[in-house]
């Protein structure tokens, strides 16, 4: 999965580098998100998904040190307060919030402001308002429940092409499946059970 990731990466030719791959941790499905972090390849992102947790400042400082250590960025999931808190670099906004993103890059100078989609007008919305890059979904079939109806490698390239940004597939995209978005205009991949798993066989 890095692999290919890295591969469609290294097609783009962006003013602002972006990572590419990014592992969103979950509280449910990623308790410990640090040792998985930690075993990641430079050139990669943490989204750190805290979902108003109280200790979500000294949790978010720890992966802060993971993602430092392994030469990686980290950002917080839709928290602007957070991301400043734990010096992240930069916020992923959920689709609802996508409109936020040109506001939030002018007050973190520097920051990296990415927007979930779920279609091609909300993927586009979400360029027009600022976002470096748009993380759309669902790829394939996916064990989250708040997962979409998945769009296929087929369909998911037809509308990459149309955004008019960077796109990253998220959603059931492992090792096997990822083979199958090689040819799709894709700046990079995103997961959780796959990256999990693409850094457990590390």
């Amino acid at each position: 999965m890095r692999r290919t990731a890295a591969c469609l990466g290294r097609r783009a030719r962006l003013r602002k580098p972006l990572p590419v791959l990014l592992f969103f941790t979950d509280p449910a499905r990623t308790p410990d998100p640090e040792a998985p972090a930690a075993r990641l390849p430079p050139g990669c992102a943490v989204v750190f998904r805290a979902f108003g947790a109280g200790d979500a400042v000294a949790r978010g400082l720890r992966l802060r040190s993971v993602t430092r250590r392994a030469r990686n960025l980290l950002l917080a999931g839709a928290d602007a307060t957070l991301a400043a808190a734990i010096a992240a670099d930069g916020v992923h906004l959920p689709e609802r919030l996508a409109h936020r993103a040109r506001r939030l890059k002018a007050a973190g100078p520097g920051w990296i402001v990415t927007a979930a989609a779920h279609d091609l007008v909300s993927a586009r919305r979400a360029i027009r308002h600022g976002a470096d890059a748009v993380v759309l979904s669902a790829a394939f079939a996916s064990a989250s429940p708040s997962a979409a109806r998945p769009l296929g490698a087929l369909k998911l390239a037809r509308l990459a092409r149309r955004v008019g940004g960077p796109v990253y597939a998220l959603g059931g995209v492992n090792d096997k499946t990822a083979r199958l978005l090689l040819h799709a205009p894709l700046i990079g991949l995103a997961g959780v059970e796959g990256v999990l798993e693409a850094s457990a066989a590390r």
